[in-house]
């Protein structure tokens, strides 16, 4: 037989953890890798004496705070960029960090 869907999806809340366990009040979320990137992952938390999901949590952190040290040093150089700068040629360097940022 064929289970039925409803249009809109049905979201099982999740039980709160005992006030005993180390995850504490952190969300959880089922993600897929990739095979070679489940293997790095494994790698990983193989390296640092840690479980899967503790390894996943470390490399999300490390790659949001790289993404934001990325960011600050983009705009640190544009504005140091734009004050040196010819006015006239500001037009100019503008369009070329927008191209950088966004590929075109």
């Amino acid at each position: 037989m064929y289970a039925s869907f409803s249009q809109t999806p049905q979201v099982q809340p999740r039980r709160k953890p005992s006030k005993g366990t180390a995850s504490g009040s952190g969300a959880r979320y089922t993600v897929g890798l990739a095979p070679n990137l489940a293997h790095q992952v494994e790698s990983y938390a193989k390296a640092n004496d840690s479980s899967m999901s503790k390894a996943i949590a470390a490399l999300v952190r490390i790659g949001l705070e790289g993404q934001e040290r990325r960011k600050r040093e983009f705009f640190k150089k544009l504005r140091s960029n734009l004050a040196s700068a010819d006015p006239s040629q500001e037009d100019e360097l503008v369009d070329e960090f927008r191209s950088l940022i966004l590929g075109h």
